[in-house]
C-alpha cells in the first residue's frame, strides 16, 4: 500500500479510536501530501520516495519547533509538538545508529580513496545518497569530518 493510502486508512482508524493527537497529525500530513500532489508538474501523483522526504521534513520541523518552545519555557507546547513528531516518525524507516553510519562512511572513504578534507564533498555526496531517509545529514557530515580530519 502506498504511503498516501496508508495515511488515509490511519486517519479513519484514529477517528474510530478518538485519538486526537494522531488524527490531527495525520490530517496535517495528508494536507501536505495533497499540496505536493497538486503542485505544478506533479501530475497528480506522489511517489513513496517523495512522501518520505515530506515526512522527514515535517519531523525535522516538529523537533525544531519543540526545541524552540523548550527554550522559551513553554514545555506544554514542546510536549504537544513532540507527541506529533512521534506519530510522524512512526512512518519513517528505522534510523541508523552512529556506529552504523560511521561504518558506512569508512567504507565510502575506502572506496573513493579519500584522505583529506578536500575530498569531503565527494564523500558526502555518496554518503547522502546511500543513507537518504535513514540518517540525518548533520550526523553524516560530523562523522565524515571526524574521519577525514
Amino acid at each position: 500500500m502506498a504511503l498516501f493510502e496508508q495515511i488515509s486508512e490511519d486517519i479513519k482508524a484514529a477517528m474510530k479510536a478518538r485519538d486526537k493527537v494522531r488524527l490531527e497529525t495525520l490530517r496535517n500530513i495528508k494536507k501536505v501530501f495533497l499540496e505536493a500532489k497538486t503542485a505544478p508538474g506533479a501530475n497528480d501523483t506522489l511517489e513513496d520516495a517523495d512522501a518520505l522526504k515530506i515526512i522527514q521534513k515535517l519531523a525535522k520541523q516538529g523537533r525544531e519547533s519543540a526545541a524552540t518552545f523548550s527554550q522559551q519555557n513553554r514545555q506544554d507546547l514542546a510536549d504537544a509538538e513532540l507527541a506529533q513528531v512521534a506519530v510522524i516518525e512512526s512512518y519513517l524507516p528505522q534510523q541508523l545508529t552512529e556506529e552504523e553510519i560511521e561504518a558506512r562512511v569508512k567504507a565510502i572513504i575506502a572506496e573513493t580513496g579519500a584522505s583529506t578534507m578536500r575530498d569531503m564533498g565527494r564523500v558526502m555526496g555518496i554518503a547522502s545518497k546511500q543513507m537518504a531517509g535513514v540518517a540525518d545529514g548533520r550526523v553524516i557530515s560530523a562523522i565524515v569530518k571526524k574521519n577525514l580530519g
